[in-house]
């Protein structure tokens, strides 16, 4: 029999069905290797005393023929979902104490389908980074490596390296992530595992700790297309605590996939293959993908995209303005960290307390969003960006209109790098968001599918965006690239 941690969620499911395996044991399986593989860094909470517990209800569901869409099956919550008795940090010493009351929305309906919690994963502090060295717990090391230089440690992206790294090296059999401005996407590259960014308002953002509320998204990350539309579908739904969460209908992802992509226009925006910097390995990678997707029944059109390159600019005003408001709670008096020392002032406490608990990175983006809301500069910066996010909407709505069905573009511009070669340099790391941003500043789904290996021998992902709460199709388009591409290399640590 396949090793219980090779198995995907679909395969896991249905032997759970059979009474091939128990979910105790499915469980134990991914705890034990969650040891094996602790040097990865992946959680920063594990919980093993309450998977085991909710195993033990799932194997007790099961066999009354109660099974939920997501019964036993074993995963991470990225450390930003706020989870009932159980730390919840987003990365970050401010919060490194603190125990939430309540449990989230997203992580609510997956425990109510069945899934059992293995731990918090790790994440860049208050999810803003791009390599998953943010963290105040440490980094996140990616299970692969190049084959050049097979001693050299790498990233798994940001900001949910943790759930990205603990999918491909099975030590979960998924993970929910957020994205915000690529942190779903970018990572599931970088660690050749599929990632979906649903549309704004599929899943609710209630209890989840905040970054930028007009873009951040709960997604699921697995291994296969069919994992990812399987978690999407006990994640989604309208939830009336959270006022952007869309009252749509949820459909049945899976059941959508296997439709083929025969008849549909997948779009290839020429903004996307810049004139400089562009790796021509991953110019290759993309013009195998349509090459793929052609050969499966697809027409591919050229469009435009043409405010696609003030795309990133827009975000890092948008993004760090939204962060500088909503991280104004951190201030040491409700809950978290307090530095108070012998006759500070309030104002003491609060500059002690913020400048112990929030890192380099979250000072930056605070420093930055709240110099773009000051008086004077709002119009000049915030209000213009917001114009342009607009434009941005618009040339999709477009494209879309004009008859295209679905986007493809490449995730990231390079596969995974090194720890600490891009940290030092700002803005070189905002520009691993180059592809994925404007799909955020627009509300779109963005779905990454690992589709081939470069030259060094790591994943390299492509990405396909959608219509407004047409996940359907995007996965209808990921289902048939992922067969075309028949990707099913691991990182060398599971080799053999």
């Amino acid at each position: 029999m396949t090793t219980l941690t090779d198995l995907t969620i679909a395969e896991a499911r249905k032997g759970l069905d059979a009474k091939e395996f128990t979910a105790a044991e499915l469980t134990e399986a991914h705890l034990a290797a969650m040891e094996t593989h602790a040097d990865l860094n992946a959680y920063i909470t594990p919980t093993p005393e309450r998977a085991r517990e909710m195993a033990a209800a799932s194997d007790a569901r099961i066999a009354k023929g109660e099974a939920g869409a997501m019964e036993g099956i074993p995963i991470a919550m990225k450390d930003l979902f706020c989870t009932d008795g159980t730390r919840t940090t987003a990365g970050s010493n401010i919060l490194g104490t603190f125990v939430p009351p309540y449990e989230s929305t997203v992580s609510t309906n997956l425990w109510n389908a069945g899934a059992v919690l293995l731990g918090k994963a790790n994440l860049d502090e208050f999810a803003m980074g791009s390599s998953n060295e943010t963290s105040a717990f440490g980094n996140v090391v990616n299970p692969w490596t190049r084959t050049d230089q097979p001693e050299r440690k790498l990233v798994p992206g940001g900001s949910s390296g943790g759930s990205a790294s603990a999918v491909a090296a099975r030590i979960a059999m998924g993970a929910t992530g957020t994205d915000t401005g690529g942190s779903i996407r970018q990572p599931a590259s970088f660690c050749g595992i599929t990632g979906l960014k649903p549309t704004y308002g599929r899943c609710s953002r209630w209890g989840i700790v905040a970054f930028a509320s007009s873009l951040d998204q709960a997604g699921p990350m697995a291994r296969t297309v069919e994992d990812v539309a399987l978690m999407l579908g006990a994640m989604a739904g309208h939830d009336p605590k959270d006022s952007t969460s869309a009252p749509i209908a949820v459909p049945d992802f899976a059941a959508a996939i296997e439709q083929g992509v025969a008849g549909l226009k997948v779009g290839i925006p020429k903004e996307y293959r810049p004139e400089e910097g562009f790796s021509p390995e991953i110019d290759a990678i993309w013009t195998r993908g349509m090459e793929m997707l052609r050969d499966a029944g697809a027409e591919t059109v050229d469009i435009s995209l043409p405010h696609t390159k003030y795309a990133l600019a827009a975000y890092y005003i948008v993004a760090p303005a939204e962060a500088s408001s909503n991280l104004a709670r951190y201030d040491g008096v409700r809950y978290g960290l307090r530095v108070v020392e012998d006759g500070d002032s309030l104002n003491d406490m609060y500059c002690k307390t913020r400048g112990a608990g929030f890192g380099a990175e979250v000072k930056r983006r605070i420093l930055i969003g709240t110099y773009a809301l000051s008086a004077g500069y709002y119009d000049a910066y915030y209000l213009k960006a917001q114009k342009v996010r607009a434009l941005i909407a618009r040339d999709f709505k477009t494209a879309f209109d004009s008859g295209v069905d679905v986007i493809l573009t490449p995730t990231t511009p390079s596969a995974a790098f090194g720890l600490d070669e891009e940290i030092t340099d700002p803005v070189t790391m905002y520009l691993n968001d180059v592809f994925t941003v404007p799909t955020s500043l627009a509300g779109l789904p963005g779905l990454s599918v690992p589709v081939a290996l470069t030259e060094a021998g790591l994943p390299q992902g492509l990405q396909l965006i959608g219509r407004p709460f047409d996940e359907d199709t995007v996965l209808r388009a990921g289902r048939a690239l992922e067969k075309a591409a028949a990707f099913t290399a691991k990182p060398r640590l599971l080799e053999g």
